[in-house]
């Protein structure tokens, strides 16, 4: 199976829903929605469309990025967010998340981590730490490690994790298989419009993975 939609609504949402069955919100990123928002998505979406949503930054991400301009809530006690850290303020952002992904019926949860999330001891164990006490529930798991991560050490980590490894398949593969999610960030940059070709290397790249999920 072969999902096929984009990250954030690129048209007007009754567009879209012609075009598309599925989205993956930038928003729960940033800044969450109030839960009657997203509950509210949910109902005027089509009954066979799927929202897919990133975890928010809160969880992945120092207060350092340039990010967390966007972030409306007040926080505190800076040194304790980002990084899977196990803290009190980390634990409470990701509750944020879950629920949200509740009320949106969603199955895929994006962890996208920034550059500066280096495969360091510190971040392995924060990252072993956050998975193995976090509710799972009926969640997929994708992990979308930016920055130089030794294949050895992501195939360890989604095994032992069970993450499924997210990709811009242009630039590398995934190294799990059974299950895919590919986020195309555009070759040279978001404005580029994808030829015929890289859409038939896309095609049979799908054709290796028994379900994938293409967010461009």
């Amino acid at each position: 199976m072969v999902k096929v939609g984009c990250c954030g609504f690129q048209k007007a949402k009754r567009e879209y829903y012609r075009h598309f069955s599925l989205v993956e919100i930038q928003q729960t990123f940033y800044q969450p929605p109030q839960l009657k928002t997203a509950e509210r998505w949910r109902r005027e979406a089509p009954h066979n469309f799927e929202f897919t949503i990133k975890a928010w930054q809160l969880i992945t991400h120092p207060p350092s990025s340039p990010t967390y301009r966007r972030l409306t809530t007040k926080i505190k006690n800076l040194g304790k967010y980002g990084f899977c850290q196990s803290t009190m303020e980390v634990h409470e952002a990701w509750q944020v998340t879950k629920e949200t992904a509740r009320a949106l019926g969603v199955r895929w949860i994006v962890f996208q981590c920034p550059a500066s999330f280096t495969p360091t001891r510190e971040h392995i164990k924060n990252l072993q730490k956050f998975f193995a006490k976090i509710d799972r529930d009926r969640f997929l798991f994708a992990w979308e490690p930016r920055g130089k991560w030794d294949k050895e050490v992501v195939t360890r980590l989604c095994q032992e994790l069970g993450l499924v490894h997210c990709v811009d398949p242009f630039q590398s593969l995934p190294i799990t298989a059974g299950k895919a999610y590919f986020r195309l960030h555009g070759r040279g940059g978001y404005r580029y419009r994808y030829p015929a070709d890289d859409l038939q290397k896309l095609q049979d790249w799908c054709q290796e993975y028994s379900e994938v999920y293409c967010l461009f």
